[in-house]
C-alpha cells in the first residue's frame, strides 16, 4: 500500500487509538471514529493493568466442572442473568469446546504469543510517545487462602514459567507482608510477579495516547458506524449522520464489534463480560502492588492516588441494567481482605468487555472484504494486548508480514 493511504479506524478506545497511532506511524492518513468519543467505554474504568502473565485462557481443562457452581450464585465470579441464558447457550458451548486439550493447547501458544509481542511493543510506544511517568512498575500479588487453594494454582505457575514469566512464590504470610502491609491473615500463600505493570490512570494512558495522534495530524471524529460495505477499492462507511469513505477500514469498536462484522456477512460469536468496579478517593488504602484474588475473582488496584476495586464476570450482554449488588460485593469483600481499607466516598463503574469464547481476539482481514481489518474481542486484556494488535493491524493494512501466525486469531476459525 502506498504512503497517504487513507483509513478510517472504528473505535477511540485504547485498542482503536494504539491502532491509529501505529498506522499514522506507518504512512496512513488516519481518522477516528467513535460514538461517544475516547476512552468513553471500558478503557477508561479498567484495573489500568498491563496483564502479561496472564497467559492462560478462562476456558481451561476442567472449567465447566466448576462452572454450575458459580453460575448458581447471581453475585459470584462468574454469573449469567436468567433471563439471558437462553440467549448465551450457544457461546458457552463454544467456551466448553475451547476447553477441550486439544483447543486448549493452542489457545494457550496463541495467546502467550500475542503477549510477548504486545510486551516489547508497549516498551517501544512508551518511549514513542513519551508516556513513561503514566507507569508504574509496583508488581503484582496473587493470593490465596490455606495450602490447600495455593497447591491448586501450581499447574498455572507451572504453565507461566514455561512462557518465561518471572515469578516468586511465597508461603509464609511474613514475607506477603514486606510486599503488601495490612492485609487479612487469612491470605497464607502467594505469587508474585515483579515484572507486572500498571497505568497511573487507564483513561489518562488512552487520553495521552489520543493527544499525540492529533499533534501527528490524526483526526478524531465523533460519529456512529451502522454499516461497512466494501466496493471495489473503497469501503463506505454508514454513519448515523452521513456516508464516509476510505481506502480502508479496521474495525476496533471493542464489544459492538461483531454488529458491524454481521453487515459485511461475518457472524462472530462475541459476548460481553459486564465487569463492575468500585473507585476510591485518596487515602482509602497504602496500596504498594496491584492485588488479585483469584478464588473470588477480583482485583485491587491503584488509580491515581485512590484505589480501584472491581473484576469479575457477568455474562449478561449489552442492553441489560446494571446490577450494582455485584459493585457492592466485591467491596465488601475488599473490606474483609483489607481490614484497613477505607470504603466510604467510592464512585461504582460498569463496563462492556468483548469476549470470544475461546479467549483470544479476532485479529485479521475480513474473510468477504480484504480492505477490512478486524481488531476486537480481547476480553479483560484490550489494555494488555493493544500494542501488540496494534503493530499487527499496521501490518496487515500496510501489506507487511505480522510479527506472529496471525491464523490463531481468525475470523474463520468459528
Amino acid at each position: 500500500m502506498t504512503r497517504g493511504a487513507e483509513v478510517v479506524v472504528i473505535g477511540a478506545g485504547v485498542v482503536g487509538i494504539t491502532c491509529a497511532l501505529a498506522l499514522q506511524g506507518a504512512g496512513c492518513a488516519v481518522t477516528v471514529l467513535d460514538r461517544k468519543g475516547v476512552a468513553a467505554e471500558a478503557s477508561a474504568g479498567n484495573a489500568g493493568a498491563f496483564a502479561f502473565a496472564d497467559v492462560i485462557p478462562l476456558a481451561t481443562p476442567g472449567i465447566m466442572r466448576k462452572a454450575p457452581k458459580w453460575l448458581l450464585d447471581p453475585l459470584g465470579p462468574l454469573s449469567v442473568p436468567p433471563g439471558y441464558a437462553a440467549q448465551i447457550a450457544p457461546w458457552m458451548v463454544r467456551f466448553w469446546r475451547a476447553s477441550w486439550r486439544d483447543r486448549y493447547a493452542s489457545a494457550l501458544a496463541a495467546q502467550a504469543a500475542l503477549m510477548r509481542l504486545s510486551a516489547e511493543a508497549l516498551d517501544a510506544l512508551i518511549v514513542e510517545t513519551g508516556a513513561r511517568a503514566l507507569v508504574r512498575d509496583e508488581g503484582q500479588l496473587q493470593l490465596y487462602e490455606g495450602q490447600r487453594a495455593f497447591e491448586a494454582s501450581l499447574p498455572g505457575w507451572e504453565t507461566r514459567a514455561a512462557h518465561g514469566v518471572a515469578f516468586r512464590l511465597l508461603d509464609r504470610p511474613e514475607a506477603i507482608a514486606e510486599i503488601q502491609p495490612g492485609l487479612s491473615p487469612r491470605f497464607t500463600h502467594a505469587g508474585f510477579t515483579p515484572g507486572w505493570r500498571n497505568l497511573t490512570d487507564p483513561a489518562h494512558w488512552v487520553a495521552h495516547l489520543a493527544d499525540v495522534f492529533r499533534a501527528r495530524g490524526g483526526r478524531i471524529e465523533i460519529a456512529e458506524v451502522r454499516a461497512l460495505r466494501q466496493e471495489g477499492e473503497t469501503v463506505t462507511l454508514d454513519c448515523a449522520d452521513r456516508a464516509r469513505r476510505a481506502d480502508r477500514a479496521v474495525i476496533c469498536a471493542g464489544a459492538w464489534s461483531h454488529h458491524l462484522a454481521r453487515t459485511l456477512g461475518d457472524r462472530i460469536p462475541l459476548e460481553t463480560e459486564r465487569g463492575y468496579n468500585t473507585t476510591l478517593p485518596a487515602g482509602a488504602f497504602d496500596l504498594r502492588t496491584h492485588l488479585t484474588f483469584p478464588d473470588h475473582g477480583f482485583v485491587v488496584s491503584r488509580i491515581g492516588q485512590g484505589v480501584r476495586v472491581g473484576g469479575a464476570v457477568e455474562l449478561g450482554g449489552l442492553k441489560r441494567p446494571p446490577n450494582w449488588r455485584r459493585a457492592a460485593v466485591l467491596l465488601d469483600k475488599a473490606r474483609d481482605f483489607l481490614p484497613g481499607l477505607r470504603a466510604e466516598g467510592g464512585t461504582h463503574w460498569m463496563g462492556f468487555r468483548p469476549s470470544l469464547p475461546d479467549s483470544l481476539p479476532v485479529i485479521g482481514t475480513a474473510p468477504r472484504a480484504d480492505r477490512v481489518t478486524y481488531a476486537f474481542g480481547h476480553g479483560h486484556l484490550g489494555l494488555t494486548q493493544s500494542a501488540g494488535t496494534a503493530a499487527l493491524v499496521a501490518a496487515l493494512v500496510t501489506g507487511a508480514a505480522p510479527r506472529i501466525d496471525l491464523s490463531p486469531y481468525a475470523a474463520t476459525r468459528f
